[in-house]
């Protein structure tokens, strides 16, 4: 690779209810409260001056490593400098209690001394509306009381206040706590607090793991990724966010720099599915709660997508006081593309909730909403099955019939098939019958025979990666020619050399895309994996999974010369797809369980 590689160099922590990032030079470089989509109090991410700090720095320059306690989402960060070594402990608490989970708006950094006589300076400067003024600092009794934001924070610790307060360096010499809350103050004693919940966290996240049906195929990442992706449901609605940051550029200079902290409805169905895969259905189910809230609107279609809590209007603007990521600029909070049609939601809302009608561990019978719920789901895709959309990749200015929208209508056809059949109603299938048959018909449209190939869409010469789903969702049998040709036409065209797969690459509304596409590459390896090219679904497999950070962590996007991360970070989709790859190579190697 002959230009540097660019990685994210942090990691998340979480509790379903904030995220947090963890630079490793000890920031708090990201965290937006008290919701996802909340300004951030710590934003250094994307601008070092006006983003706030909340670091654990040692004097003069150091060595840095991260690594999560193992099956966690708690982060450690040590620190080796020329006076001595220490380790940082990050987690966000979370635990059952009192038949519920304890999820509050509290970090929790734990600092023990390690090696040597380490002299620190702690800073916490936490920011109000994306870093346009700073909330003031007043002295408390143990703690120090934030205020200038709608709500007050309050950092309790048995640091010397003054030694915050100063940014003044001391010597670490014995354990110490920095509590970090929102909205409320702490009542309780800060070391045992702070130890409690550091072991009740732990053996959370452990016994979450434990509970997982993970296949023996590369088992540590698979594991890391879903403990990613399950932090990125925000548990009080079900929504699932497709990433915790905004405005990381999809590579330098394209200004395709999104804001991800909202939900879109074709990503939570990859999400569900892959976490479905590995055993847990909760989050199905909590999921379910929050379409249902949407689906009952008086509305007429679906949005790609909604703000955590179902809010319709997702305003995009732009931020023009910070400085950007890398200087990277716009910043823009809000995303346009709530505006857009893109017609394969409501399929991937239908194949969603699938488990619950099929899968015998459900109760199907005890849902009173199930007549209302699939009629106006086949409601939308009947008004809808006939139109030009903007498609999965959100094309602003370019409207098709495509080929991956009609594949969703089609899959969600057979789904609310499986359904109807289920819960015993004729109408209901033989309209799911008329939708199967108008999909298929334009999915077949965008066949191209010389090529031997589906274009993206009906009438156009373009390839897209989005059509190797025609594969991974048996559209097209995996065993039969047309699969295989298929597919051998997208890798010669779409694909690297190491493996990683372009999205299109024909100009859109922003000019030619320079990155490829994470997931697209794990799609591809799925591909693979259902035609019976299992070795070579291992061997792009190994290629791809190069390139995580540190932590095991992936970008939406790969630079194909470089080996960079770029776009948001981390990115659901990426960890969805390496999880569904991962478990369709498994299944066909008869690998169910570690062996």
């Amino acid at each position: 690779m002959s230009e540097k590689q660019h990685l994210y160099k942090t990691g998340i922590i979480g509790n379903c209810a904030f995220i947090a990032h963890v630079n490793q030079n000890t920031d708090i470089s990201w965290l937006c409260l008290p919701r996802f989509d909340s300004s951030f109090v710590f934003g250094s991410l994307l601008d070092k001056d006006k983003g706030g700090e909340f670091s654990i720095k040692p004097i003069g320059e150091f060595d840095s490593e991260q690594s999560y306690i193992e099956n966690t989402n708690v982060l450690r960060t040590e620190i080796t400098a020329e006076d001595g070594k220490y380790r940082i402990t990050d987690f966000a608490p979370r635990f059952h209690i009192h038949e519920r989970y304890y999820k509050p708006l509290m970090l929790i950094r734990k600092i023990e001394p390690l090696k040597g006589n380490p002299r620190i300076t702690v800073k916490c400067k936490p920011v109000c509306d994306y870093g346009r003024s700073e909330m003031s600092a007043n002295r408390g009794s143990n703690h120090i009381h934030f205020q200038g934001c709608d709500e007050h924070m309050q950092l309790s610790t048995n640091v010397s206040l003054n030694y915050i307060l100063d940014e003044k360096a001391f010597v670490l010499n014995e354990t110490k706590y920095l509590i970090l809350t929102y909205g409320y103050n702490l009542e309780a004693p800060i070391i045992s607090t702070a130890e409690n919940f550091l072991r009740e966290t732990t053996v959370y996240w452990r016994t979450w793991i434990k509970h997982s049906s993970i296949a023996g195929f590369y088992q540590p990442l698979v594991i890391r990724s879903a403990l990613v992706l399950k932090i990125h449901q925000y548990e009080d609605t079900g929504a699932i966010i497709a990433a915790s940051t905004t405005s990381l550029p999809e590579f330098p200079g394209s200004t395709r720099n999104w804001d991800y902290r909202y939900c879109w409805l074709r990503d939570s169905f990859y999400v569900l599915t892959s976490l479905n895969h590995i055993g847990h259905f909760e989050e199905m189910e909590k999921y379910f709660n929050y379409l249902s809230d949407i689906s009952f609107a008086d509305d007429l279609r679906y949005q790609p997508l909604y703000s955590i809590t179902g809010e319709r209007q997702i305003t995009e603007t732009t931020l023009d006081h910070l400085h950007g990521y890398e200087g990277e600029q716009p910043i823009r909070i809000g995303n346009q593309a709530y505006e857009h049609i893109q017609n394969d939601i409501y399929g991937q809302v239908l194949i969603s909730m699938l488990p619950l009608y099929t899968d015998h561990r459900f109760v199907f019978s005890e849902r009173g909403d199930s007549l209302q719920w699939i009629d106006r789901l086949l409601t939308k895709i009947e008004r809808t099955i006939d139109e030009k959309d903007a498609g999965i990749w959100e094309f602003r200015n370019i409207a098709n019939v495509h080929c991956y929208s009609n594949l969703f209508q089609w899959a969600g056809a057979n789904a609310a098939l499986k359904m109807a059949k289920t819960i015993k109603n004729k109408d209901f299938e033989d309209r799911a019958n008329v939708l199967i048959a108008k999909a298929a018909a334009h999915i077949e449209a965008c066949y191209d025979p010389e090529r031997k190939v589906y274009t993206n869409a009906v009438g156009s010469k373009y390839l897209d990666a989005s059509t190797l789903q025609l594969i991974v969702m048996h559209y097209l049998d995996p065993n039969s020619q047309r699969a295989k040709d298929h597919l051998i036409a997208l890798e010669k065209e779409l694909k690297t050399e190491d493996g990683l797969f372009y999205r299109y690459l024909h100009e859109d509304d922003f000019g030619k895309p320079k990155t490829t596409f994470l997931i697209c590459a794990f799609w591809y390896v799925e591909a693979l994996a259902c035609v019976g090219r299992v070795d070579d679904a291992i061997r792009e497999f190994e290629n791809i999974i190069k390139h995580c950070n540190h932590l095991l962590l992936f970008s939406e996007d790969v630079d194909a010369k470089s080996g960079s991360q770029w776009g948001n970070f981390p990115q659901a989709y990426s960890h969805v797809g390496l999880m569904n790859a991962a478990y369709r190579i498994a299944m066909k190697l008869d690998r169910p369980i570690f062996l």
